[in-house]
């Protein structure tokens, strides 16, 4: 089995930053849709993404935005993956598409397959998103769709591993689970969260 992808998202700070790329994660979000304790500006995303390699990906992480907005603020803060966490339908991410760019789409919704709506990659999240409360991604009713997906909603270094385990997700993406108050990171819940996923995969 292959080591799972793992995803750090809500990252503010360079300490955050450099905390995710040494531990090992294969890519570290930034919130770019309004209105949330983890929410950062392009410009200091800019900044933040400057100082990660180019084998991690950058994510920039959108929810209700219009097209423009969200291909503004990509462009604008230099991430080179575009995460829609809203009801953005199959024309976002047709008009998003560019060489370079992987797309993603968040959804709570069971969904059959990955690239229903011209997604790269399929993140699978709890109803109550940013929350850190876990969901029952363990029942009999939950079918994992085919392809390449990430568990995300009330994850942590305490239950990663469990969860990978009974999913057969590819990835996982975790940000109030690795942090010691909301909005604000712990590098040693990061270094423990990756390597609890690390171990997951052996």
């Amino acid at each position: 089995m292959t080591e799972p992808f793992v995803k750090i998202c809500g990252l503010k700070t360079a300490r955050d930053i450099d905390t995710a790329v040494e531990a090992g994660a294969d890519a570290v979000g930034f919130i770019l849709a309004a209105g949330t304790v983890r929410t950062i500006d392009a410009a200091a995303a800019r900044e933040l993404a400057a100082r990660v390699p180019a084998g991690v990906l950058t994510v920039g992480v959108f929810r209700g935005q219009s097209v423009d907005e969200v291909r503004r603020l990509a462009e604008e803060s230099g991430v080179r993956a575009v995460q829609l966490h809203g009801d953005e339908g199959p024309e976002y991410y047709e008009e998003l598409r560019a060489e370079g760019r992987t797309l993603i789409r968040a959804t709570a919704r069971a969904v059959p397959a990955v690239g229903e709506y011209g997604e790269d990659l399929l993140l699978i999240d709890a109803p109550d998103a940013g929350s850190g409360k876990p969901w029952n991604w363990g029942s009999p009713d939950f079918t994992a769709p085919r392809g390449r997906w990430l568990l995300a909603g009330g994850l942590n270094p305490g239950n990663v591993r469990e969860a990978l385990s009974v999913t057969g997700a590819w990835g996982v993406d975790v940000s109030s689970g690795v942090e010691r108050e909301r909005g604000v990171k712990s590098p040693e819940l990061i270094r423990a969260f990756i390597a609890a996923a690390r171990g997951a995969g052996g």
